[in-house]
């Protein structure tokens, strides 16, 4: 939003991306984001021309960054009533909308850089720590530090379950928990619910010969793997 400000002001891409702050490359891959997602152009591109083109905000663009001022003072209003930031959080990850079935909550708690991408260690609540592996553009675009909150999403069909008694793999993210509750489906895999310590839950799809191969059932202690580049990282705007 800060760039389509400085876009109206600047009239130049270019210019924009100085005085917001962001390379060139970043300024222009956001353009073309917010393009995609609207539906219509925000930004119009001119090429050429004196001065080497520029760039404007179509209408849907003013009519946009008019209401995100709006939205801003509203929010300033906001902020001044409430009595609890942590309200605020967890109000936020409510209205978080994913298709990924689970979505646990954390803080961020290293980075560790590994040629373009990073690893990354979340803390969930409990203490439990995953790791998630991202690349390096996203933890930037992301704005991801030590101690920042996010929101991992895993798929449901990502994880591998296995008995407590059976060796996990070191190398993949782990989470001790109990079987809940299995939903038998007729015509594909099982759904099984794992409570975790923490009071979290997670979702993992199973086939149902698997299960019974593996002597799990409701009740029995289980393991959850799955590898960190299947963590999918999101953050609160």
């Amino acid at each position: 939003m800060t760039l389509l400000e400085q876009i109206a002001r600047q009239g130049s891409i270019t210019r924009a991306a100085k005085a917001a702050g962001l390379s060139y490359k970043a300024a222009w891959d956001a353009v073309d984001e917010l393009n995609n997602l609207a539906e219509e152009p925000l930004v119009i591109r001119t090429v050429g021309g004196k001065g080497g083109g520029g760039a404007r905000l179509s209408d849907a663009g003013e009519r946009l960054l008019a209401l995100y001022r709006r939205l801003e003072a509203l929010q300033a209003q906001l902020l001044q009533s409430v009595d609890s930031d942590a309200d605020l959080q967890l109000l936020g990850r409510l209205l978080v909308r994913t298709s990924a079935r689970n979505q646990l909550s954390g803080r961020v708690r290293r980075i560790q850089a590994q040629g373009c991408n990073d690893l990354l260690t979340i803390e969930l609540p409990g203490g439990a720590c995953i790791q998630a592996q991202i690349t390096r553009d996203s933890t930037e675009k992301l704005e991801l530090v030590e101690g920042c909150g996010v929101v991992s999403l895993i798929k449901a069909g990502w994880l591998e379950l296995s008995p407590l008694s059976s060796p996990g793999d070191p190398h993949r993210n782990q989470l001790q928990g109990w079987i809940e509750q299995i939903l038998p489906a007729s015509d594909g895999p099982s759904e099984v619910r794992i409570g975790l310590a923490s009071g979290q839950t997670l979702c993992a799809l199973a086939a149902a010969e698997d299960l019974a191969r593996q002597h799990l059932k409701a009740g029995d202690p289980v393991r959850a793997q799955f590898s960190a580049s299947q963590v999918l990282l999101g953050t609160l705007a």
